[in-house]
């Protein structure tokens, strides 16, 4: 995966114009991460679109991710001076509602100023696949927007009356044309905020593998009842198929369905509560 990878359909650059012609409308900016990812899962074009607009950072499927290191992220963005909340889809929703509410507090007070009264408006903004449309859909507690786990299901942006206060734009995903960091990319294709098509999904497991069995082994182990704990590479997600028995005709391990398995059970927590980066990640 040493080559760029592109996956930048022509909608998220026809949402990027939209949501810039957006910006004079809202109040503040809502931006979702992935927990495990709080680095790779972030835009790192976000900060030129969205300015100076207040903003609060979501780390979101915080249940997924270790707990131990969303408490360093959550203090590492502390020391930024970047608003933050580790959230999980079903719980504390009026607090995460106040948070947004409070940036707004502002423009909202210069609007009733002048005689203008009306509902805060925010921007709901992030990678593919980071669950902005669930985050909207929880807050407003309807089923306001189609969610399916994968990427590019939002096409384009959609207002939502969340609260009697606040007003949310859900927006399609936003990744950058060109993802010239490998680690990152290979990291983004791991959460499904790239579409497996446009990745070999066995090398793409293999990379997994290798890390988990470095951060995360004794969880690996168990789960996949791993009599030799040393295996590596393709010999690991061989001893993973023949022990979920995926074989093809003549005892052949099936790679694929193995490979794809692994990505699965990673991206739903089955594998355990596993954060890929840690606040010092980003001195590098």
């Amino acid at each position: 995966m040493q080559t760029p990878i592109t996956w930048y359909p022509g909608h998220m650059a026809k949402a990027r114009r939209l949501l810039a012609d957006q910006l004079k409308r809202i109040d503040a900016v809502i931006e979702l991460c992935d927990a495990r990812l709080p680095l790779s899962s972030r835009n790192p074009e976000l900060d030129s679109l969205v300015q100076n607009k207040p903003r609060v950072l979501l780390l979101n499927k915080s249940d997924l991710a270790n707990p131990d290191l969303t408490r360093q992220w959550l203090s590492y963005f502390e020391v930024q001076n970047q608003a933050c909340m580790a959230i999980e889809m079903g719980k504390r929703k009026q607090n995460i509602l106040n948070a947004i509410v409070s940036l707004t507090e502002e423009r909202i007070a210069r609007s009733l100023r002048k005689g203008i009264t009306r509902s805060a408006r925010a921007m709901v903004l992030g990678v593919p696949n980071v669950g902005k449309s669930t985050l909207i859909n929880y807050l407003a507690g309807r089923s306001a927007f189609k969610v399916q786990d994968r990427p590019g299901v939002t096409r384009a942006p959609q207002w939502i009356q969340a609260s009697p206060k606040l007003e949310l734009l859900d927006t399609p995903g936003l990744l950058w044309p060109k993802l010239h960091d490998p680690v990152a990319a290979r990291r983004l294709t791991y959460i499904a905020a790239v579409r497996d098509e446009v990745v070999d999904v066995f090398h793409l497991a293999l990379a997994l593998l290798d890390e988990l069995m470095v951060i995360a082994k004794p969880g690996l182990v168990a789960r996949y009842n791993l009599e030799d704990d040393s295996l590596r590479g393709q010999a690991l997600l061989e001893a993973i198929c023949r022990n979920r028995g995926f074989l093809l005709k003549g005892g052949e391990v099936d790679l694929e369905r193995g490979a794809v398995c692994v990505l699965d059970e990673f991206r739903s927590g089955k594998l355990g509560r596993i954060t890929l980066e840690k606040p010092e990640d980003s001195k590098l």
